[in-house]
């Protein structure tokens, strides 16, 4: 049960803001800003999605720098709660296209006769954007996106040579192209997110995929969609892992430890050829999420060496190798190592010519910080640092520093090699011919390299 719901700017304006059934103060908003600007509790940086202020329970998600908040003075599951916010905010883009502050600003009529249909008097109704098609009728305010940073790794996506169209990922699933007509397209993304462990050593301690077979339609009619994944995969582990990750192809069979299937999803001949059949519902939706833990070639490897230089000083070395085809670019890599509580002072040195890199040393939490915009697939590049204490070590340094943590995206790439071999769409006639699109993206979840 949700007394308000509330979006609020990365300022702490307060854009959108609904109170279904009066219980919790009105200067809520202001309150929840000021604890989250604020919010230095048991060392943490950021305040946690969930916690209490004076007997209200705050949950709150960020999504493209906006912040989508309920209170409720009731004990509710929070998980319930955080999922209801990244559906409301996934149905008002769907809705709007483009979900930022001016997006926001010029559709409240909208965005608020949503909220209206989503939530009665604190208890949700339906968050299917398909449903609420029914029940809600203004039409969007179309924002230009083209000065807008994309909301997704969508935007960068590449097919060949053949760029994504600019409008992919910022249409209304209820607005028509200039002229009264509908693109008839729909897009397909498989999008991954994988966790690696590395020992000390460089070898994979634990190494798992979390994935999710994500679908946007703009098909007129609903028609019926045939989606065929790999003719080898396996569902549940059975035995040891027959996946080589040592091997330069990857061949082998996927095999997924277990998944699960929108309700729209019919599974009649899954089992025989790996179909998948469904009539797709307007707006974005996971057709398939999934979760691998069987071994995986990771996309990067990275090395690291921690030497004393002296009585207060000390020489880190990184290096990262990227293990995937050069034909693929990873982007919006940052790399982040703990140091000791004691540097009071560190020096970069990057390796010669190197572009688009940049280097930090971030005081208040001790913190070595590598950003580098892009890594062309087989390439390596090194970073040197060189730390200045102001007390002498006790004992060995590598306990004090690390461990080293990677976050990167790779567009066209799947750790897994679950592939989407065709996608079918139902033919009203002859000439009936819409775009598809499949993408792929890898992101790092948790990428951690120990010293």
């Amino acid at each position: 049960m949700i007394s308000q719901f509330f979006v609020l700017s990365q300022r702490g304006d307060n854009i959108v803001f609904r109170d279904y059934r009066g219980e919790v103060q009105k200067g809520s908003a202001e309150i929840f800003f000021r604890k989250v600007k604020f919010w230095k509790d048991d060392g943490e940086e950021e305040a946690p999605p969930v916690f209490n202020v004076d007997g209200v329970n705050y949950f709150h998600v960020k999504v493209v720098g906006l912040l989508f908040v309920a209170t409720t003075r009731v004990n509710v599951s929070p998980s319930l709660v955080l999922e209801l916010l990244q559906r409301i905010a996934r149905v008002i883009k769907d809705y709007l296209g483009v979900l930022n502050e001016d997006s926001l600003r010029k559709n409240f009529v909208l965005v608020y006769e949503l909220l209206d249909e989503v939530i009665d008097f604190g208890y949700v109704q339906t968050t299917s954007t398909e449903v609420l098609k029914s029940y809600v009728f203004n039409e969007p305010i179309v924002v230009d996106a083209a000065r807008l940073q994309p909301l997704s790794p969508a935007a960068i996506f590449m097919q060949g040579t053949k760029r994504m169209p600019g409008t992919a990922v910022t249409k209304s699933v209820v607005a028509n192209e200039p002229g009264g007509r509908k693109r008839e397209e729909i897009f397909v993304d498989i999008i991954e997110k994988i966790s690696v462990t590395f020992s000390s050593s460089g070898y994979i301690l634990t190494s798992e995929i979390d994935g999710t077979i994500q679908m946007k339609s703009y098909l007129t009619g609903n028609p019926e969609i045939r989606l065929a994944l790999n003719d080898d995969l396996l569902i549940g582990k059975g035995g040891r892992s027959i996946y080589d990750y040592r091997s330069s192809t990857g061949s082998g069979a996927v095999v997924l430890d277990d998944c699960n299937f929108h309700e729209s999803v019919r599974l009649d001949s899954f089992d025989v050829d790996r179909t998948l059949s469904l009539v797709p519902p307007d707006g974005e939706f996971p057709v398939m999420n999934y979760r691998m833990t069987q071994e995986f070639k990771p996309p990067f490897r990275i090395n690291t060496l921690v030497e004393e230089a002296g009585a207060l000083k000390a020489e880190v070395i990184i290096k990262i190798s990227a293990e995937f085809s050069a034909s693929i670019t990873a982007n919006t890599i940052v790399v982040e190592m703990p140091l000791p509580k004691y540097t009071t002072r560190v020096s970069f040195g990057l390796e010669p010519g190197a572009v688009g890199q940049r280097t930090d040393f971030k005081e208040a939490n001790r913190r070595l910080e590598w950003g580098l915009k892009k890594i062309v697939g087989g390439s390596e590049h090194t970073l040197r640092a060189k730390l200045t204490f102001s007390q002498e070590s006790h004992g060995n340094i590598t306990k004090e520093v690390g461990p080293v943590n990677m976050t990167f995206t790779i567009p066209m790439y799947n750790a897994s090699k679950l592939q989407v071999k065709y996608l079918q769409i139902a033919k009203k006639s002859s000439t009936y011919n819409p775009y598809r699109w499949v993408r792929y993206v890898t992101q790092a979840n948790s990428y951690v390299a120990r010293i």
